[in-house]
């Protein structure tokens, strides 16, 4: 399959690209930066430099152009100021989901987070609500559109190593997540949309083998 992921330089897309790579498939990575594209080709997945806070359409729709799984794993990050939350986490989604749609990539997975009702709770960070209602707004957008859609919302996001064990469902306790078990639960995702496609996903740390957690569903 012709895989293209939005945010191919984030730490789960790489983990991403390197599993859809040792399976045989093509991974396409959007990156901002050229200089990002020799990570990318490290671990077997081709570089494609856009923008797509500043995208233009035909460009976008040549990269997506006879994909056959779109992901969209792109983040303006920590440090980033309450602007890049609104262009990257929802208009960029956005953006993404719409390209998509128009170049007939029926499958899309979105990466999300959990906990985004709390944005209005008193005493949160301005910077982080304005994070977590700009990912909200993201997923209710894809819910919209006719894709065969899955959003996976991974809890907090560490970089120990992969355990291959999970807490795979539609509503989960909070807790943490290493984001090479993220990348391994989108890569199962990937090939399997039979059990996943219009349903909203919560992922953390568990007790369940992976495939164990999706057959579960």
């Amino acid at each position: 399959m012709r895989v293209v992921i939005a945010g191919g330089h984030g730490k789960i897309a790489l983990q991403l690209e390197k599993l859809l790579a040792a399976n045989g498939d093509d991974a396409v990575g959007i990156i901002r930066k050229p200089e990002q594209s020799a990570d990318l080709r490290e671990v077997s997945a081709e570089p494609a430099v856009l923008d797509l806070e500043n995208a233009d359409v035909s460009a976008v729709a040549e990269v997506l152009s006879g994909a056959d799984v779109a992901v969209f794993a792109a983040g303006a990050g920590p440090g980033s100021g309450t602007a890049r939350k609104e262009t990257v986490d929802r208009a960029a989604a956005v953006l993404f989901a719409e390209f998509a749609e128009q170049a007939g990539v029926r499958r899309h997975l979105q990466v999300s987070a959990m906990g985004l009702d709390r944005a209005d709770q008193e005493g949160m960070d301005e910077t982080f609500a304005i994070y977590l209602k700009a990912k909200a707004a993201a997923e209710d957008d894809l819910r919209a559109r006719d894709l065969d859609w899955t959003i996976l919302r991974p809890g907090r996001l560490t970089d120990d190593p992969g355990t291959g064990v999970v807490h795979l469902a539609e509503d989960v306790p909070a807790g943490a997540i290493s984001r090479q078990d993220v990348a391994a639960v989108l890569a199962e995702l990937v090939v399997d949309e039979s059990i996943s496609v219009r349903r909203t996903l919560e992922l953390t740390g568990g007790h369940t083998p992976i495939e164990e957690a999706l057959s579960r569903l």
